[in-house]
């Protein structure tokens, strides 16, 4: 926790620009659960790499008036983007190849950053390239022991693998994926039962303190050792779900470091991704006065 009592958290890899059909959003799975995070109280940061172009100029903009805290190196590779292409609402990426965040260096800044955290998100896209694979595993054995490592699986394209996907477990304490995901994971990982059962197996074989699982319009469970939390998913009009289940993390994380019980902390991540599903864009403006009055 920082002098004021707000837990430090940082999001650490990808830094894009998403290529909407109504135009371009800044995103990334990291900076959008720092969004959140920050949102709902933390200390955020977002740790990646911008291009030596005006698209990277304009993002770093995009970060400081939306409030977001970050650590960008300036590398001599393109920022980052993906084009998003919406059916029913539902997002479908192409994610394009060796970019600024394929490239995010080992820097003081960083360093000193995680080595004070109390969360560090990160995902398996981020590591798809060897000179971001190297620095996050670095950056992520500096941080500080009892701190929440959360592995948002984010299995994308084909920038996963059954090695690194055993890397990023063994280097995490949270897990978080959703259904198709645990698809993958069923035979990836030998495991077998019910889902909650595939959870529970996981959580063992790595030593998790949670493990959390996310079905769209259905439902999501937060598994920890002593305690299962299941909330069906709301009904709400959707605008787009970009950014939803990031929400939902950074959320939950700031939630539980502040001390709120599991049940408490999964409806609060319930509320805000529903909130940002009705929302276009990762970073919707808050309502005022949520906190006191709910989201929805």
């Amino acid at each position: 926790m920082n002098r004021e009592g707000r837990p430090v958290i940082a999001g650490i890899g990808e830094l894009l620009w998403d290529m909407l059909p109504d135009g371009k959003r800044a995103g990334g799975a990291p900076v959008n659960f720092v969004y959140h995070a920050t949102c709902h109280g933390a200390e955020g940061y977002a740790i990646s790499a911008v291009g030596r172009d005006e698209e990277g100029r304009e993002i770093a903009a995009e970060l400081e008036k939306n409030s977001i805290s970050s650590c960008l190196a300036t590398v001599d590779y393109p920022t980052g983007r993906v084009m998003v292409e919406l059916k029913d609402g539902i997002p479908e990426y192409d994610i394009v190849e060796d970019v600024a965040w394929d490239h995010i260096p080992v820097t003081p800044e960083a360093v000193q950053i995680v080595e004070r955290a109390d969360a560090v998100c990160f995902g398996s896209l981020a590591l798809r390239a060897a000179e971001s694979r190297a620095s996050i595993l670095q950056l992520l054995s500096r941080v500080p022991q009892g701190a929440m490592k959360f592995f948002d699986i984010n299995m994308r394209q084909h920038y996963f693998s059954n090695e690194l996907v055993h890397t990023l477990l063994g280097e995490a304490n949270v897990l978080k994926c959703n259904d198709e995901e645990l698809v993958v994971l069923r035979e990836m990982l030998s495991l077998s039962g019910t889902d909650e059962e595939c959870c529970r197996q996981m959580m063992q074989a790595y030593g998790l303190g949670y493990v959390i699982l996310t079905a769209g319009s259905k439902f999501s469970a937060v598994y920890s050792p002593a305690e299962t939390s299941v909330i069906d998913t709301p009904r709400v009009t959707v605008a787009d779900t970009v950014g939803a289940g990031d929400s939902f993390s950074g959320s939950l994380v700031c939630s539980l470091l502040k001390g709120m019980p599991l049940a408490a902390a999964h409806r609060m991540a319930v509320e805000t991704a529903a909130f940002v599903c009705t929302c276009h864009g990762a970073w919707p403006a808050y309502p005022e006065g949520w906190q006191t009055r709910g989201l929805l």
